[in-house]
């Protein structure tokens, strides 16, 4: 370990060759207490990213765990600074928090390269936070590590488990099919929420938090503690005491993350049941550290591994009982012995991840499988494509046995079925026609919704995973649905999702019309709609692309910019920034 070695942040406070700009930039910094011999010592300057506020409920409790990162950074010889990240509410931001993840993004590549930081602890939690940490760390390329904020307690409603988000849609059905009024509707809701946290199902949230562990970039151990454990606080120590130790170590992002570490996050992805949307953040992530990791990657790594935690939505229990059970690192373990993970692939700890997971033991078997006895085999994500898409994505390990009874189980096409399109133009097209008799919609139908991907919504919105009409949803019949934008990572719904390209740019949804017939073959990963190519071809000379209005600047900056879902939803000018700390050197004196 070399403490000798210059770091980035004495170029701001103590260069010698230039006492004007070091004086500049050093004496506003002395105003709230900071002393000259702190700031002019060689030490770590170590920034906390804060996510957490009051528009960010999920993060909110990282203002209080950011004490313990501070006091973790000072007791192993560093200087914490903290500042605040762009807001990312699941539930807060409209039109959806996918429109601001490259925004923050963008904020936090600014802040990571234009002040005087050696390292820093990225707080995450809720769904967006944690891609858009990873991706800033990525493209600067300074030592960075996560701290989790964790899921909620479990939360119960009338004696039995009520796992946040996946509760809504429940709710949902149950409120169409009159079986609760408005009131039982919001009290259902309420009582999934007990704590503080982000969602307690292996939603988005907690699916990129493991993975986030997965990847190498947090602690053994970090992403599944409730945010109400004291182990929480304690690994908030830990993170920060280990930063500094990282900066010494110049221990980089580039180093931890490369392809045999995404690869170990797929893996995991399948083992847990995780989010549809987690192929969409980690290839960006991929991206902006330079891997190359496409759809592709998790059709070869991740389909064939199997379902290990039984957790809602795929499963029964919630995230604190998943922690209890062991967490990731039980499932890392499993997963290494069964010759399913690189071993050798070096994390944030400076060790490799088989030496993190080694002694890892699985306490409850019913939360977390043998990967011998899983709860579901070869359990991963499917990538679909076809007539109308080159890529989506369908979460295989939610596909119930109703539903595979009543669409996958013809002898003859065996996990194949043919049904009728009934094509929405987004939500609000959705909501206001779906009961509508003269659609004639029945159990061998299948929901469409298009225009709703990053550039036509805009950001790509969680509203594929629609239920049938109210008769229906009464007789017990859900239906399979198809979009080009994304559905909530807590919906047990076996939606296509995530289709590329998306209808608004000219994709095959925007050529389907209600009515066509549409072939899903799950065998062969097909999505045809049943048509000519004489007529497909037709269709798309008469095709008119809808005239998109943003709403703020932003919006249009975003629309003008943004790829597709399958590539990442990147900010594409992004991508080209790459090893900033590296390649791009200082940035330029401000006076």
């Amino acid at each position: 370990m070399n403490q000798k070695r210059k770091l980035r942040s004495q170029a701001w406070w103590d260069d010698a060759t230039n006492p004007e700009m070091t004086a500049l930039y050093l004496e506003r910094y002395l105003n709230f207490g900071l002393t000259r011999e702190e700031l002019q010592s060689g030490r770590p300057v170590i920034g906390i990213a804060q996510t957490g506020s009051d528009l960010v409920p999920c993060n909110r409790h990282h203002l209080s765990l950011a004490v313990r990162v501070k006091e973790g950074v000072r007791d192993a010889g560093g200087i914490p600074l903290e500042f605040p990240a762009h807001p990312l509410q699941e539930t807060g931001k409209r039109p959806t928090a996918a429109l601001d993840r490259n925004l923050a993004y963008l904020g936090l590549v600014e802040v990571l390269h234009g002040y005087p930081l050696d390292g820093v602890v990225l707080t995450t939690g809720c769904d967006k936070t944690t891609p858009s940490c990873l991706m800033a760390a990525a493209t600067v390329d300074l030592p960075a590590i996560v701290l989790s904020g964790g899921p909620m307690l479990n939360g119960y409603y009338r004696g039995r488990l009520a796992g946040s988000g996946l509760v809504i849609w429940e709710a949902r059905r149950l409120l169409a099919a009159g079986s609760i009024d408005y009131r039982e509707f919001m009290d259902m809701v309420a009582a999934a929420a007990p704590s503080v946290g982000h969602c307690n199902t292996m939603g988005t949230a907690l699916s990129m938090n493991v993975l986030a562990e997965a990847v190498g970039m947090s602690l053994p151990g970090c992403a599944a503690i409730p945010a109400p454990y004291r182990e929480r606080a304690q690994m908030a120590y830990a993170t920060g005491r280990r930063i500094v130790e990282m900066v010494h170590e110049d221990l980089t992002p580039s180093a931890i993350m490369t392809k045999a570490a995404f690869e170990n996050a797929i893996a995991v992805a399948s083992a847990i049941g995780a989010s549809t949307n987690c192929p969409i953040h980690m290839n960006a992530i991929a991206r902006h550290v330079g891997v190359d990791l496409t759809n592709d990657d998790w059709q070869r790594v991740g389909q064939d591994v199997h379902l290990l935690v039984d957790c809602q939505p795929a499963g029964r229990f919630l995230g604190e009982d998943f922690y209890r059970a062991g967490g990731a690192p039980a499932v890392m373990n499993e997963l290494l012995r069964a010759g399913r993970l690189h071993g050798d692939a070096l994390t944030v700890s400076g060790r490799t991840v088989g030496e993190n997971v080694a002694s890892a033991a699985v306490a409850n078997r019913d939360v977390i499988r043998s990967y011998e006895d899983p709860l579901l085999r070869a359990a991963g994500l499917l990538v679909m494509s076809g007539n109308l898409f080159d890529s989506a994505v369908m979460k295989s390990s939610v596909i119930g046995e109703i539903f595979r009874d009543r669409y996958l189980s013809d002898p003859a096409n065996p996990d194949v079925f043919v049904a009728r399109a009934i094509v929405f133009e987004g939500p609000e097209d959705y909501h206001a026609r779906i009961n509508d008799p003269s659609l004639g919609i029945d159990e061998r139908c299948i929901l469409v919704m298009r225009n709703t991907g990053p550039i036509a919504y805009p950001g790509s919105a969680e509203v594929v995973n629609m239920d049938p009409p109210d008769a229906l949803v009464r007789a017990g019949i859900s239906l399979p649905t198809l979009g080009d934008g994304r559905q909530s990572g807590t919906s047990d719904s076996p939606s296509i999702l995530n289709a590329s390209p998306e209808s608004a740019v000219g994709g095959g949804l925007a050529l389907l019309r209600t009515g066509d017939r549409i072939r899903v073959d799950l065998r062969r990963r097909r999505v045809d709609v049943l048509l000519s190519d004489d007529e497909i071809e037709q269709r798309r000379r008469s095709l008119k692309l809808p005239e998109l209005e943003s709403q703020t600047p932003w919006q249009e900056i975003y629309r003008n910019a943004v790829g597709p879902l399958s590539t990442g939803a990147c900010f594409e000018p992004a991508v080209r920034y790459q090893h900033l700390v590296q390649l791009r050197g200082l940035p330029r004196h401000s006076h």
